[in-house]
């Protein structure tokens, strides 16, 4: 029987009626028609999806969450259902490196989650954690007051005791996670506003000391510094700076991730820089976009175009410039873990691995599964423990299994998963940022350094 309104420019009967309750979406940046037309359903995802690794759920994979961001456009309610799905994404990114169509899964995620955000009531437990979450991480003077509490905990023998105890397991998943991530914490001096350039001055860099990183890996942004100087950067590190808001954006709040972008974009405006550099992946990926997160805005869209053309990862830059230090030898084995942030959505891969093949001495092995993440994704751990520890553990067997004594990444999050899941494992292996492999070589300090820094 042929469609009588085929043809036509009447809307063909619904024979189910209306959905009943409000649209999923509102007007302001819902996902996108035309990116969600892009996916054609063939599954080449699928095996990229930690989350559809781990259940095997159609609507826990990227094409089973577009199905569902097309219902919301269709007039589907935001039910809780839908929301769960949403959630249990890592924005990993992987499938948007997987994808042979090139769907902006990034893209339509991002604008979902902030819908989700603006639209749906939480429950009162999710709620709370969540506002603690964004009270505290984004905000590195609060992240550094812990320091010194923390530092006491785990010099008193009293964190040994606690693991020993179980008591944190049952006090609950997130606070066993979040002291599990704490990674041994030492003094180390705030860095000058500026660090001039060892010979003849080749660039003018700003460095993004981040939240996470300020407080509990001070130590990989001295590396940074230092190595960027000896490259010939005069490095300037402004005072002022805060959050650049990745955490904010990757979790739907988009307001207050424009509030920080604004922030951070006013203050490297005034350092007067010619790029500014990033050591912590997610960060980097959400800096590098704030053209889209600012499009809206008119007296920032332009600047923040001209600002994310700035941004570099430290890898790049250094490929960029090219080596002027000499390399003294690391003879070590390491395994190179991709961030997600950096090799999914920066597409940066290449370099890293360079910089790493040229120390002499030092050989590079690769990990077994690279696509999938390890679980931490910003805040993802916090919020989801239990399947976090089950991709940190997938992965932690992987970097094992390499043989290699030294993992090195280029983000704090992935440091501390990994870290925490080779505990639980039993297993042993040293972990650094790529950053201080490469001051470690600058400086020759050898291996030894660095091999002290293990998880067992």
């Amino acid at each position: 029987m042929v469609d009588a309104t085929w043809g036509t420019h009447e809307t063909p009967r619904d024979v189910l009626g209306p959905v009943a309750g409000t649209p999923a979406f509102d007007g302001h940046r819902p996902p996108a028609l035309e990116l969600i037309s892009d996916c054609v359903h063939c599954g080449f995802c699928l095996t990229t999806c930690p989350t559809y690794v781990l259940w095997g759920e159609e609507m826990d994979s990227p094409r089973g969450r577009i199905y569902l961001m097309k219902a919301g456009l269709d007039g589907e309610p935001m039910s809780d259902s839908m929301v769960k799905h949403y959630d249990r994404c890592l924005g990993c990114m992987a499938c948007v490196t997987a994808c042979p169509s090139g769907v902006r899964y990034d893209r339509l995620i991002e604008d979902t989650r902030a819908q989700v955000e603006r639209r749906h009531d939480r429950p009162p437990r999710q709620r709370a954690l969540r506002a603690a979450i964004f009270a505290l991480f984004p905000y590195p003077r609060r992240l550094r007051l812990l320091r010194g509490p923390l530092r006491a905990y785990q010099a008193s023998g009293l964190q040994g005791l606690v693991a020993r105890s179980g008591l944190m397991t049952r006090l609950g998943p997130t606070l066993a996670t979040l002291e599990s991530l704490t990674p041994r914490l030492r003094k180390v001096p705030r860095p000058p506003r500026l660090v001039p350039a060892v010979g003849a001055r080749r660039a003018v860099v700003g460095v993004l000391t981040g939240c996470v990183q300020s407080a509990f890996f001070p130590d990989v942004n001295s590396a940074t510094i230092r190595v960027l100087a000896a490259e010939g950067c005069d490095v300037v590190i402004p005072p002022s700076q805060g959050c650049c808001g990745a955490l904010s954006v990757h979790n739907g709040r988009e307001a207050e991730a424009q509030r920080f972008a604004r922030r951070l974009i006013d203050t490297f405006d005034r350092a007067g820089v010619d790029h500014v550099v990033v050591n912590a992946a997610g960060c980097g990926s959400s800096m590098k976009e704030y053209a889209e997160l600012l499009r809206d805005d008119p007296a920032y869209a332009a600047r923040a175009d001209a600002f994310a053309a700035k941004v570099r990862d430290l890898s790049e830059i250094l490929v960029e410039l090219g080596p002027v230090a000499k390399r003294h030898p690391l003879p070590i084995t390491v395994a190179y873990h991709d961030a997600c942030h950096l090799g999914h959505a920066q597409g940066v891969r290449a370099q890293p691995r360079a910089l790493l093949a040229g120390i002499p001495g030092l050989t590079v092995k690769e990990i077994a599964d690279p696509e999938i993440c390890c679980g931490s994704a910003g805040v993802w751990n916090v919020l989801n423990p239990e399947p976090a520890a089950q991709l940190g553990e997938r992965k932690a067997r992987t970097v094992l299994a390499t043989g290699a004594e030294l993992l090195v990444t280029a983000n704090p999050g992935c440091l501390m998963q990994v870290a925490a899941a080779v505990q639980r494992l039993g297993g042993e292996i040293a972990l650094a940022h790529t950053a201080a492999v490469l001051d470690a070589s600058v400086r020759g300090l050898g291996a030894e350094g660095l091999l002290q820094k293990t998880v067992t």
